[in-house]
């Protein structure tokens, strides 16, 4: 994992020479650095600490930015709704809507249109910048605009996530981010949660049961190693914390009250993981239509605004 690390930072000077599309921010020893053409997608986070340059959040890939895969960056932008719709199909007020596939082989849309999307740089300083994706109706029948602002300060990376309805009639949406943390072999993962989702075979919502009790704030810390999970936990807190004992070392994320749901993604056998804070659960809408109000989607009104912060604060010398 070691390895990984040295590895992924030599790539990323690499990258920097050879991609000036990346928009970098600096603030003291820290750095962000964005790809709006990948996506809108951080491409790192990273502090200098000690002498030691600790990743917040896994170096993006050289292939991410030459080839345009978020995927393969460090984080990238849920919009406009965050993980899988079954078989791309939901109602709304009566409506039915029939969406692409976009994750072959499987049946479903996932994470929406952004994160597979250029992003227009609207404002950028030192310290801070600004994104915007601007979205015509097509299979998804509303316009909508989306937008990223990112703060970077010496203590702590700031994300503020809009989207505005820009069609003439309601659109149900939801939003979130999708980052990938360093896996390390002590690596523990805390976070304020309510009830879990059970999955089904196609990591389908299936049932409301009890959270790994490791998991919880209270708890000891889930190992990704030790449980696979691919889940949505609902009623998330806002609060969530990533330990790495080996660094000495924690990253602190707070949610805005609209992030009502949270991923978590432990694939077996990969070099990484994520913490994923949304709006909307797996599934959402059509969980909504079936009647549930824990679903998180958001209904906006016409010129309508839903927006909402979460910050990543890292704490070394623990």
């Amino acid at each position: 994992m070691e390895q990984r690390r040295r590895l992924a930072t030599y790539d990323w000077a690499v990258m920097q020479q050879d991609t000036p599309e990346l928009v970098e921010l600096r603030a003291g020893a820290a750095v962000l650095a964005v790809s709006p053409a990948a996506g809108g997608s951080i491409t790192r986070y990273a502090s200098q600490h000690g002498g030691t340059m600790l990743e917040w959040m896994r170096p993006a890939l050289p292939e991410a930015i030459e080839n345009r895969s978020a995927g393969n960056t460090s984080s990238f932008p849920l919009v406009p709704f965050s993980n899988r719709i079954r078989n791309a199909a939901f109602r709304f007020r009566g409506r039915a809507i029939q969406l692409t596939p976009n994750f072959p082989p499987g049946p479903h849309a996932i994470h929406g249109h952004a994160w597979r999307a250029p992003w227009n740089v609207v404002a950028r300083s030192d310290t801070e910048l600004t994104l915007e994706y601007r979205h015509a109706a097509d299979t998804w029948p509303w316009s909508y605009r989306a937008e990223q602002t990112f703060t970077l300060t010496p203590e702590a990376l700031l994300v503020r996530f809009a989207v505005t309805n820009e069609a003439s009639d309601p659109m149900p949406v939801g939003f979130g981010l999708h980052p990938y943390f360093v896996r390390t072999p002590r690596v523990r993962v805390r976070a304020s949660v309510g009830r879990m989702w059970r999955a089904d075979d196609e990591q389908m919502p299936d049932a409301l049961v009890a959270p790994p009790p490791q998991l919880t704030l209270e708890g000891t810390g889930l190992n990704p190693d030790a449980t696979a999970l691919d889940n949505n936990f609902v009623a998330f807190g806002g609060q969530a914390a990533i330990e790495w004992p080996e660094w000495k070392a924690r990253l602190d994320l707070i949610a805005d009250p609209i992030y009502a749901c949270l991923v978590v993604y432990t694939p077996p056998g990969r070099d990484f993981f994520c913490v994923e804070p949304a709006t909307n659960c797996i599934d959402g809408f059509n969980l909504a239509e079936r009647g549930r109000a824990d679903t998180g989607v958001i209904v906006l009104a016409a010129g309508d605004t839903a927006a909402g912060n979460v910050t990543f604060t890292p704490r070394t010398g623990l």
